[in-house]
């Protein structure tokens, strides 16, 4: 079986202005998450019956802590579990869902958060992208172009130690400037998406 996401995030002071109206440019770099989002909303929509979008709605919100979450899945929703996980697997393989998993307070087990943005060109940019992404400790690398040029944002949950010495990696195998936004306060974690009809 596939392993599962739901796009639960966290948005965190960091002291810079949530970044999210400049969707159109943004650019997940890297990987089998490549995606542009500057079509129109609803284009290419896939069909989804309603099942679908009551198992998108229970994943987000009430997804089961059980030994056989699909089984009580299924069970909530009038399906086996077999259907299940078919559904969700075709979901997954829509880049409807991206991961479940759980989301973690990393500061109550001793960790902390930066945001990192490098300066990169276009001709290094997949090279510094497998770089950046062959770190367990990285999450949402994404492009992201603007004046100043730090275009490549991603960031690193860590321990202090781990962080500093990821960044001295990346700065020794790319040469790269580093803009680093450690986390200060955060403000909210969890996101909620409701599913159009």
């Amino acid at each position: 079986m596939k392993s599962f996401s739901t796009a639960d995030e966290g948005i965190e002071d960091r002291g810079i202005e949530d970044q999210r109206t400049e969707e159109k440019r943004t650019q997940e770099v890297g990987g089998a998450d490549e995606r542009v989002e500057d079509r129109p909303i609803g284009a290419g929509r896939p069909d989804l019956d309603d099942l679908d979008r009551r198992l998108l709605e229970m994943v987000q919100e009430e997804f089961p802590l059980t030994p056989r979450p699909f089984l009580a899945l299924g069970e909530a929703l009038g399906i086996g579990e077999e259907e299940a996980i078919k559904r969700t697997e075709r979901l997954q393989d829509l880049g409807i869902i991206r991961r479940i998993g759980p989301v973690l307070d990393m500061r109550r087990l001793g960790s902390s958060g930066v945001l990192v943005a490098l300066p990169v060109c276009d001709e290094m940019m997949e090279e510094v992208a497998q770089i950046v992404n062959g770190y367990q400790e990285i999450s949402h690398n994404y492009l992201r172009p603007n004046e100043a040029g730090f275009n490549m944002w991603f960031t690193i949950s860590a321990s202090q130690a781990r962080i500093e010495e990821i960044l001295s990696e990346i700065k020794e195998k790319t040469g790269l400037d580093q803009l680093l936004l450690p986390t200060r306060r955060i403000f909210k974690i969890g996101v909620r998406f409701d599913i159009p009809e």
